[in-house]
């Protein structure tokens, strides 16, 4: 007896992601830009879990407000499981219930975590048996960040964020997560980008473009291989931060506190607004959260690196 045949659920687990490095190109004719990113995969994960059934549906529990999540089509899980049943030639459908803890637009690709989860969990429950090779190249048509989360691990990744290469990173890092009551939209933070290059062209300092493809800088891979926290912390860097601290500039304060509260550096992950703080270990960073949590901030513990989008048993 298949899965598919059964009322077995297929349960698949998929982590939130920081960057730990972001360097963003020229705006493109297309409106989009090159990116080249440090993803690390955070022990803040999104729960899938996947039913037969005639038609394709999601649901949403957890311990962040998803009230207002849609559930329609425009839904990037719902979009995982029609494009792979589109692509697999499936005719029946999959009633998705996804527990939530990575905060919503937030910067930490919850919604690629979902779609990843799906495309795995669905890919098991239907039998269609894809490839690693094809479920990733489906991943990259969903979303720049819908690959890592497949992957998990720590990588680089160049064009949209979608090509990726694994990045040496030894032992484990420690991560205070900042989640902001708001979210940011991605694409107005990209735009606030362009706005501030255009403002301080020519002037020292300045967040110009970087000539030519941007690259990951080799401290950052110094550092991972490393394993050192104190060279990591050194070496992060966010093109997008200074557009999302404008946005938003209550960001900026947030990122002194958690400074002078001892985090080793604080940066704001992706387009924002969750700011990921950066401890010299586990004690340190228990202490960070309480400290910061007494400044009635809401802040999560997490440690990278862990598995991308993997199934659960029992």
């Amino acid at each position: 007896m298949t899965i598919a045949a059964t009322d077995e659920a297929v349960h698949v687990r998929a982590p939130g992601k920081i960057n730990l490095f972001m360097r963003v190109g020229d705006v493109a004719p297309d409106g989009y830009h090159d990116v080249a990113t440090a993803y690390q995969a955070v022990s803040l994960y999104e729960d899938v879990r996947a039913w037969p059934d005639d038609r394709i549906s999601v649901g949403f529990s957890g311990s962040v407000d998803t009230s207002d999540l849609p559930t329609d089509d425009s839904n990037l899980a719902v979009k995982a499981a029609k494009l792979l049943a589109k692509t697999a030639g499936v005719p029946g459908g999959v009633r998705l219930e996804i527990a939530k803890q990575v905060p919503i637009a937030g910067g930490m690709g919850g919604g690629s975590a979902d779609a990843a989860a799906t495309l795995v969990a669905c890919d098991a429950l239907w039998e269609t048996n894809l490839s690693k090779e094809e479920l990733h190249a489906l991943a990259a048509r969903l979303g720049a960040d819908v690959p890592f989360a497949l992957t998990g691990g720590t990588a680089i990744g160049t064009g949209r964020g979608d090509r990726l290469s694994p990045a040496l990173a030894t032992g484990s890092f420690h991560w205070v997560l900042a989640v902001a009551d708001f979210g940011l939209s991605t694409p107005a933070v990209y735009r606030e980008l362009d706005v501030l290059r255009i403002e301080q062209a020519g002037r020292p300092g300045s967040w110009s473009a970087p000539a030519g493809p941007p690259v990951v800088e080799a401290n950052v891979l110094q550092a991972l291989r490393a394993g050192d926290p104190l060279k990591l912390a050194a070496a992060l860097h966010n093109d997008l931060q200074a557009a999302a601290v404008r946005l938003a500039p209550a960001l900026g304060e947030l990122i002194d506190l958690g400074e002078q509260a001892g985090a080793l550096a604080g940066i704001v992950s992706g387009s924002g607004p969750t700011v990921a703080f950066l401890a010299d270990g586990a004690d340190d960073a228990i202490a960070l959260q309480v400290a910061l949590s007494a400044a009635r901030v809401t802040a999560v513990h997490a440690h990278g690196p862990v598995h991308g989008a993997r199934i659960l048993h029992g």
